[in-house]
């Protein structure tokens, strides 16, 4: 359920939606309702030292891995770190995730 090939980050940061939203950029290409929701994740060294990145990457991760069922349909979706996730906690991770979501319109709607 992850992205690792450079040719599919490239497929969806040209042919995908880009949103910028706190602590992370998310680009992302909504697929078939068949497929199945992979994620990749960006974290360059402006972020921090290697500790920091590799904090960020799992952070993305697990926010992804836990709201999977949120989504409305199956998506690729890059998220990149910003700066600025290097001093959040996880529920501030997930809220700028949730919020990036919502203002894509990505979520399933609220019963």
């Amino acid at each position: 359920m992850r992205l690792k090939r450079s040719a599919e980050f490239a497929r969806i940061k040209q042919h995908g939606n880009r949103i910028v939203k706190g602590c992370l950029i998310a680009n992302w290409m909504e697929l078939p309702s068949e497929a199945v929701s992979r994620l990749g994740v960006i974290t360059s060294r402006r972020v921090g030292g290697a500790v920091i990145r590799s904090r960020a990457r799992r952070l993305l991760r697990e926010v992804f891995r836990l709201n999977r069922h949120v989504l409305r349909c199956p998506v690729d979706i890059v998220l990149i770190a910003r700066r600025s996730i290097s001093q959040l906690k996880y529920t501030d991770v997930e809220a700028d995730y949730l919020n990036a979501l919502r203002r894509a319109k990505l979520l399933k709607p609220a019963p």
